[in-house]
């Protein structure tokens, strides 16, 4: 079988450093549910959070349980205020008319992209394409995910040829790729240079478990990037998985998860809401660094 077939794209990983207004985006504006969320005392292995080793947090959140729907990975380092954002990340795009209707009426900054398409931005200056129109009955609004390459022709050979998806269409300068037709696509739009700054996100795939070692060697043996090497991975209280991560031609990073373990993991928890809220509520470094402000304001009048 086409190794598109054992495959699935799970989510997509930012970093956030205003939560609250984050979660309301997420939460008010598109209208996902809170998923599953967890507090790490210090910095992951994989580097899901970004290379800081302090306290931070994970929040996945989207239109349905990780099982059948393409999520996002909010991750949230305590203490750091602003990540520069580069062109790497291009958009993420959701189908979705309350979405638009959500972000009018809320007065969230909205420009008209073309007839039917509106972008706004999260909190953090990340844009999202919303679509005027209403995915399938049970199916998953977002649609795609859209990364900056320098090389399309190269781009599209490492992630049909390493990473197994499948192309579906390509035009001058753009191509689609995904693992079927069901699941949110890959948008990769040629540009002149990819910039990666602090902001940079990763993208997720699940595959069998026993199909790690082989991603890893087969990345290898093809002189690519292997940014973390096979790793088990422990989340307090729930599924230990594993994990490769990958970077493609222009950085962007590409963890490999053991599909059985990740399916634990991922189950949703009915609490989730209630746990990022009390989380937010704790939270004091907002007062932390208005303190920290007024000290050094004082300090240098």
């Amino acid at each position: 079988a086409a190794m598109s077939a054992t495959r699935r794209a799970l989510h997509f990983v930012f970093k956030v450093a205003d939560r609250n207004a984050t979660a309301r985006f997420y939460r008010e504006v598109l209208g996902m549910k809170v998923l599953r969320h967890e507090e790490f005392e210090e910095g992951c292995k994989a580097t899901c959070n970004g290379p800081y080793d302090g306290k931070w947090s994970k929040s996945m959140v989207g239109f349905g349980a990780e099982d059948s729907h393409f999520v996002v990975e909010l991750t949230y380092n305590y203490g750091v205020k602003k990540y520069e954002r580069g062109n790497d990340f291009q958009h993420f795009t959701v189908n979705s008319k309350a979405a638009v209707e959500n972000a009018r009426r809320l007065g969230w900054a909205v420009r008209s992209v073309e007839d039917g398409l509106v972008e706004v931005e999260a909190p953090g200056g990340y844009p999202f394409q919303l679509r005027d129109v209403d995915c399938t009955p049970g199916g998953d609004p977002v649609h795609s995910v859209s990364l900056a390459v320098s090389n399309l022709d190269r781009s599209v050979a490492y992630w049909t040829q390493l990473i197994g998806m499948k192309e579906y269409t390509r035009t001058g300068e753009q191509a689609v790729l995904g693992f079927s037709d069901t699941q949110c696509k890959l948008e990769l739009q040629k540009v002149d240079i990819v910039e990666r700054k602090e902001a940079f996100g990763r993208i997720a795939v699940s595959c069998p478990r026993d199909e790690l070692q082989g991603i890893e060697s087969a990345a290898r043996a093809g002189e690519h990037t292997v940014v973390t090497p096979l790793v088990s991975l422990d989340t307090p209280g729930k599924a230990t998985v594993e994990v490769v991560i990958l970077a493609d031609p222009d950085g962007h990073e590409i963890c490999f998860v053991g599909d059985e373990a990740f399916r634990q993991l991922s189950q949703v928890d009915s609490n989730a809401d209630k746990l990022l809220n009390d989380a937010m509520e704790k939270d004091g470094s907002d007062a932390w660094f208005a303190k920290k402000a007024a000290r050094a304001a004082a300090a240098s009048s």
